[in-house]
């Protein structure tokens, strides 16, 4: 996603709702996900062929001119590592701009007080990405590198500048490629970030037509890598019908990026809602019903008619307007809930871990801390199963003491209700296939609504159990659930936590 200077024009048409194609399948266990990954139709299938399903986030900072990952200045990576698994998330695109691979670039905002970040020390942009590769893979997260700058002024229209030639891009790709090469916790790369306008697709003009160029990239890529996932963003404009910057697939239906390695593209596109920009569809008589034809028209299409995977690579907003949370809400249902199709779904990154994304906020606060708990509690029904960890689990040292403990606060209460959250923790020494919370209120409280965790309640008691995608948990790990009820007065019971 490009800051400030995103426009988007629309002229939208009329869109017929398309067939479902393959029938609903449900969801593989959680050790799916191992090996490299590939294709079939619509869906992504690891090395033993299981489907799966990317649910991930954006963490964002490498494309700046920090050349690093945010946040660094506040916390330790692999503290933010663990708690994105402790959500459910279970892939981590991080975009980059052609900077990092730069002789001689080196990070900043770094914070080693404390011991945070210790092995980071000395390590330029490239060094900084291996770690945080490394630790992804270890906790079971796969990884997408995101070309999303071809330097750190800004995002280009087109995939290359005067400055950042096609060819620099193209060798820039070859080299990530080849650096991670035998490691498949990077499963792919997102060749360029949101082209736009005067980009085109099927055009035939080598200089303006993206399709013609992420073929010419992706084949590069694939010939010293040929196990990864190419990923391929729309563009703004295909025959006069515009939408989001990258956002547009429409020209997928004539104009197919076909490469030398069969099975290895994935088409992405970009939504966001009214905190990013207006579109006409937003103020239609309709909204929200007007929403899954407009994304079948861009690109569920190709989902819907089995070509390829499709991954929304980005959607976000503030959520501070009504026409957001019916937009996100609308979005996530769109996508299809894991626990009804499993991995035949679409797959997504949501923008962003980022609390500093200026028209969107992020899944953390402003402190790198604390966890939107709406927001993240928006993305509960699509989030899937973590993937094994490579190199083993460094959180399962074997033979210990299982043991949690859960930290209840209180986050608002208006007297006739209350939102509030559970922290947990993994006390013990070994990691953790499940927990329980339980908790008695002193008065008539009911749970209202609960995310990221289900729950029973008899009388005052309540037990809170982990969801699918949040029970595991390393010694030291944390998971967090929200809820409401009703009324208000409650203030803060004593909590239990049982792990097992």
């Amino acid at each position: 996603m490009f800051r400030s200077l995103r426009r988007a024009l629309c002229a939208v048409a009329a869109a017929l709702l398309l067939p479902l194609g393959a029938g609903a399948q449900t969801a593989h266990a959680a050790e799916s996900g191992a090996g490299y990954w590939h294709t079939g139709g619509r869906q992504i299938l690891d090395a033993a062929g299981q489907s799966v399903r990317i649910a991930g986030i954006n963490w964002f900072g490498f494309e700046t001119s920090n050349n690093v990952v945010h946040g660094l200045w506040s916390r330790d990576y692999k503290s933010m590592i663990d708690q994105m698994r402790s959500l459910g998330y279970n892939t981590l695109r991080i975009p980059y701009s052609d900077d990092i691979l730069k002789s001689g670039a080196v990070t900043d905002s770094i914070d080693f007080s404390g011991g945070k970040n210790a092995d980071l020390q000395g390590l330029n942009p490239l060094g900084v990405l291996d770690k945080i590769v490394a630790y992804a893979g270890q906790d079971g997260l796969k990884v997408i590198l995101d070309r999303h700058r071809p330097d750190a002024g800004g995002q280009s229209a087109l995939w290359y500048t005067a400055a950042v030639p096609e060819s620099t891009w193209i060798a820039n790709l070859k080299s990530l490629a080849a650096r991670y090469k035998g490691n498949p916790t990077v499963v792919g790369i997102d060749l360029h970030n949101e082209p736009h306008d005067p980009a085109c697709w099927g055009c035939g003009d080598t200089s303006r037509d993206w399709r013609l160029a992420a073929q010419r990239a992706g084949n590069a890529v694939l010939s010293v890598n040929p196990d990864l996932l190419i990923f391929v963003e729309g563009v703004q404009t295909y025959n006069g019908v515009s939408g989001w910057w990258g956002g547009n697939l429409m020209g997928v239906a004539q104009y197919p990026v076909q490469l030398d390695v069969a099975n290895r593209v994935v088409y992405s596109a970009h939504d966001y809602a009214t905190s990013v920009a207006q579109q006409s569809w937003f103020s239609d008589p309709s909204f929200p019903d007007n929403m899954p034809g407009i994304w079948d028209k861009y690109w569920g299409y190709i989902f819907k008619q089995n070509i390829a995977p499709v991954w929304v690579g980005e959607f976000g907003t503030t959520l501070t307007s009504t026409v957001d949370q019916k937009w996100l809400a609308a979005l996530v249902s769109y996508l299809r809930p894991t626990s009804t199709y499993g991995a035949d779904s679409f797959h997504w990154t949501f923008w962003s871990w980022n609390p500093n994304s200026g028209d969107t906020g992020g899944i953390l606060k402003d402190d790198w801390q604390t966890v939107d708990t709406v927001k993240d509690g928006y993305l509960a029904s699509v989030k899937a199963p973590g993937f094994p960890a490579g190199g083993g689990d460094p959180g399962d040292p074997g033979g210990g003491t299982a043991a949690c403990t859960a930290a209840y606060t209180v986050s608002s209460d208006w007297g006739g209700g209350f939102n509030a959250e559970v922290k947990v923790t993994n006390s013990g020494t070994t990691a953790l296939k499940s927990w329980k919370v339980t908790w008695a209120w002193p008065g008539a409280q009911k749970i209202t609504s609960m995310w990221n965790a289900s729950y029973t309640q008899s009388g005052s008691t309540v037990s809170a159990v982990n969801a699918s995608h949040n029970g595991a948990l390393a010694p030291g790990g944390t998971a967090s659930f929200g809820f409401g009820g009703a009324p208000g007065g409650a203030g803060v019971p004593a909590v239990s936590c049982t792990a097992t």
